[in-house]
């Protein structure tokens, strides 16, 4: 008699049950992944007017000026990502695309790129018409547009 381990059976079902337990991990990491994204908060400078119905606009350069102040977007490469799939509704490359579009037909710049909440948040306190968007629970002393 073979023993068990050599049993072409066992093997097909070890791998059975090995694939199970793959794909049932797999999907529950599927399942997690989307409800650990982080908040992104939305913040702007306290004299800048602009509604939450405006941020998308904003972040691709269709809307510019508020009021006679000129608009000074900021971007956070650490909450970039979140910021791009809850916000703008694109992944990076197609934002960078976007932006490389309006640079070359309308002479625009990108935003402006900052690597924290902190340096962010210094950014739009100082400047004038300034938003962006942090990770964390903003300040007081700044406007919070919108949470996501």
């Amino acid at each position: 008699m073979k023993p068990a381990s050599s049993s072409p059976y066992a093997s097909k079902e070890m791998k059975m049950t090995v694939l199970k337990f793959t794909l049932g991990v797999a999907a529950a990491l599927a399942f997690a992944m989307p409800c650990c994204a982080a908040d992104v908060f939305v913040i702007a400078n306290k004299g800048l007017g602009i509604a939450g119905a405006d941020i998308r606009d904003v972040f691709v350069g269709d809307k510019q000026v508020d009021g006679g102040t000129k608009i000074v977007p900021i971007d956070n490469t650490a909450a970039q990502k979140d910021f791009l799939e809850k916000v703008i509704k694109v992944d990076a490359s197609k934002y960078a695309s976007i932006w490389a579009k309006k640079g070359f037909r309308d002479g625009l710049n990108p935003p402006a790129v900052k690597s924290g909440d902190a340096e962010v948040i210094a950014t739009v306190k100082s400047t004038p018409g300034a938003i962006g968007y942090v990770g964390n629970k903003p300040p007081e002393d700044v406007k919070l547009i919108q949470k996501y």
